[in-house]
């Protein structure tokens, strides 16, 4: 997999360059100070993944990802927190916060990497064959095989694509999040942001901005949050 990095600090650059050499599980084809010079590269080449900065002179790092192909994934960079909802609005793959810690850079990675996998062409597509009150029938492999509601932790937008993910597996298939969510259970799911819908029995607990299921963070996004209180809590009470 390959990478370009874009920040307007030297020594962020340098420094995770050096970082994201050092997992040997990437190549960087490039750096750049700017989002304009990153662009005028990518008229060339492809890089899998970018590690954009936000706050940049001229373009800034959410201006220049809303204009980026479906098929590159992103990694912001960033020394504000308070960015990290409107990264997750423009189907980011991960948020890093600055200082970056060499773990959570490997988390990135690694997630990357899997969704690079899970959009390969390579990869087995589901296809949602029909929805009953508490189950939904996919068929993969010329196979049919009946997923349960309650067996469903989240579903995530990503592209062009939504993966269901449950306890055992990932199911990755061709529809958007809107259109899945018109063939779930309203008992069960509830949209949190642009890219996540949630079972909302499988949450374990949530704070301001996210919701968390088991190892999983999902972003609470603002538009949704209102929605998400009255609806958690009414459940939760009754």
């Amino acid at each position: 997999m390959t990478c370009i990095i874009i920040d307007d600090e030297p020594l962020a650059r340098e420094g995770l360059e050096r970082m994201v050499a050092e997992t040997g599980a990437i190549e960087v084809l490039g750096k750049f100070s700017n989002a304009p010079a990153a662009l005028k590269f990518l008229e060339s080449a492809t890089p899998d993944l970018i590690f954009l900065d936000i706050q940049m002179p001229k373009v800034t790092g959410i201006e220049f990802a809303a204009g980026l192909p479906e098929k590159t994934m992103v990694v912001f960079t960033t020394a504000y927190s308070q960015y990290a909802l409107q990264s997750y609005e423009l189907e980011a793959v991960d948020y890093l916060l600055k200082p970056i810690e060499r773990g959570r850079l490997e988390k990135a990675i690694a997630k990357a990497r899997r969704y690079k996998t899970l959009l390969s062409a390579e990869t087995e597509k589901t296809v949602v064959e029909e929805t009953g009150s508490d189950f939904m029938l996919v068929k993969a492999d010329r196979r049919f095989y009946k997923i349960n509601f309650r067996d469903i932790l989240f579903i995530e937008g990503l592209k062009d694509y939504v993966i269901l993910h449950t306890e055992k597996q990932k199911l990755i298939t061709a529809m958007n999040l809107k259109t899945i969510q018109q063939k779930l259970s309203p008992d069960y799911f509830l949209r949190v942001s642009k890219s996540y819908i949630v079972n909302l029995n499988a949450i374990d607990s949530f704070d301001s901005t996210g919701l968390y299921i088991g190892e999983h963070e999902i972003p609470l996004g603002e538009v949704y949050k209102t929605e998400f209180l009255e609806r958690y809590l009414r459940d939760f009470t009754e």
